[in-house]
C-alpha cells in the first residue's frame, strides 16, 4: 500500500493525532541520496516528521520546512512539505559510517529551525537547540517552547539486511487546551513505555498502533491523505536561481564559454545552461537590477 496520513481524534476531543506510514517516501530518499543506514534513518525520521507538520498546515498553498544544522559528521539536513502530504529533504553528508541507530551520534550538537511559510509577510521561524539528537525529542521540545503545545512525536525507520527501507512510520499526538487532568496523566502514563518502532517491526499498520494507544478513548479517525515524495524542481525555478546570483557571477561563468551544469539538491536531477542561455539570463539578471 502507498504511504498515507491519518488525521483524528480521542479522548472526547481533548487529544488530535497525525499518523503516517511513510515506507516509501524515505525508500525513495534513499534511493535518491544514495544515503548510508545512519543517514536513511536521520533523513526517514525528519522526512516523517515533516510530513505529519505539514499535514497540520491550514492552507493549500502553506508550506513548511525543518532544517538541522549540526555539528555531526552529517553536518546538515533540510526537509520542505506541505498541507497536500508531498516532502522532499536532502542532507549534506550522505555517507556517514556509524552504525545505523547511531542517529544522535551522527547529528551531534545543533540547532533545529521550523520555517512556515503561512502566507504572511514574512514566513514564521521557530529555532531550538538539538536537546537529544534523535529528532523526535527535538521535535517534542520544539513543540513545548515554540509553540507552547504538549505534545508526544515518536519516528521510527527500520532496514533490511540490504540497507533498503523495511518499514518507517511515526506520529505526532497533541493535547488540547481543555484537555482534563485525568486524561493528560493517562495518556503520559501509556505513552512511557509506549515503542511506536517495535510495534512497527511487528508489523502493525499506523491504525492499529493508534488505536492501542488509545484503547478505550473513543478514537477516532477524521480523515485520510496520501504522502510522497515529490520534488517540484523545473528549469524555470533553476533559472531563476542562476539569476538570483547575480550579474558578476553569470559574468565569470559566460567568460570560461562552458556549458554549465546545476544538480537539484532534493532530486538531484541535473540542469545544464549553454554559454547563449547564460547570456540570456545574463541580460535578465541586468534588468532586474
Amino acid at each position: 500500500m502507498s504511504d498515507y496520513i491519518i488525521r483524528g481524534m480521542a479522548a472526547k476531543n481533548q487529544v488530535r493525532f497525525f499518523a503516517c506510514s511513510s515506507t516509501e517516501t524515505v525508500e525513495k530518499a534513499r534511493i535518491i541520496h544514495n544515503t548510508s543506514p545512519v543517514v536513511t534513518n536521520a533523513l526517514g525520521r525528519l522526512l516523517t516528521g515533516g510530513v505529519l507538520m505539514g499535514a497540520m498546515c491550514k492552507n493549500d498553498s502553506d508550506t513548511l520546512t525543518i532544517r538541522i544544522q549540526c555539528q555531526g559528521p552529517i553536518k546538515g539536513l533540510m526537509v520542505t512539505a506541505n498541507s497536500k502530504g508531498e516532502i522532499k529533504g536532502y542532507v549534506n553528508e550522505t555517507d556517514v559510517m556509524l552504525p545505523a541507530k547511531d542517529v544522535a551520534k551522527a547529528l551531534d550538537l545543533g540547532v533545529m529551525s521550523v520555517i512556515k511559510d503561512i502566507g504572511l509577510k514574512e514566513p514564521y521561524v521557530g529555532q531550538t537547540h538539538l536537546v537529544s539528537s534523535e529528532i523526535a525529542e527535538d521535535l517534542n521540545y520544539y513543540f513545548a517552547t515554540s509553540e507552547q503545545i504538549p505534545s508526544s512525536v515518536a519516528l521510527g525507520v527500520l532496514l533490511n539486511n540490504d540497507t533498503t527501507v523495511s518499514s518507517a512510520g511515526g506520529f505526532i499526538i497533541q493535547l488540547m487546551p481543555f484537555a482534563e487532568d485525568s486524561v493528560i496523566d493517562e495518556l503520559e502514563k501509556r505513552l512511557k513505555d509506549f515503542s511506536f518502532t517495535s510495534l512497527l517491526e511487528k508489523g502493525m499498520s499506523v491504525e492499529d498502533i493508534m488505536s492501542k494507544l488509545f484503547n478505550n478513548f473513543d478514537m477516532k479517525i477524521t480523515d485520510t491523505l496520501p504522502c510522497k515524495y515529490v520534488c517540484d524542481c523545473s528549469k524555470d525555478r533553476v533559472e531563476q536561481a542562476v539569476i538570483s546570483l547575480g550579474r558578476k557571477e553569470i559574468a565569470s561563468m559566460i567568460e570560461d564559454n562552458e556549458p554549465i551544469e546545476v544538480v537539484c539538491d532534493f532530486c538531484r536531477t541535473k540542469y545544464s545552461f549553454s554559454p547563449d542561455e547564460l547570456v540570456t539570463l545574463l541580460k535578465k539578471a541586468t534588468k532586474k537590477h
